[in-house]
């Protein structure tokens, strides 16, 4: 079982940035990264990034966020540039182990004032 925690939404004006943090629990060879949930619609992927750092990006959001990892410290970031209204959403960490089901963090709220 991993626990994920995740820590940095909050309420910033459109261009603003924020950084989104993940710890989990215990180190998996694995997947990480972040998706999002706007009211009224599907959970959508933002970014994952590999154990080695290879990275994945939604178009909508490439060039304004960065994924990164630390393995040593179990933990995974978003840093968020140039935010936008549209960016206003629940944002969930996820970790995809080799096997088994993915695990999930409880959200963190990013909402972006124009």
């Amino acid at each position: 079982q991993v626990q994920l925690v995740e820590s940095g939404g909050g309420l910033v004006q459109a261009g603003g940035s924020l950084r989104l943090s993940c710890v989990a629990s215990r180190s998996i060879f694995s997947f990480m990264g972040w998706y999002r949930q706007a009211p009224g619609k599907q959970r959508e992927l933002v970014a994952v990034i590999t154990y080695s750092g290879i990275t994945n990006y939604a178009d909508s959001v490439k060039g304004r966020f960065t994924i990164s990892r630390d393995n040593a410290k179990n933990t995974v970031f978003l840093q968020m540039n140039s935010l936008k209204p549209e960016d206003t959403a629940v944002y969930y960490c996820t970790l995809k182990p080799p096997t088994g089901s993915d695990y999930w963090g409880q959200g963190t709220q990013v909402t972006v004032s124009s």
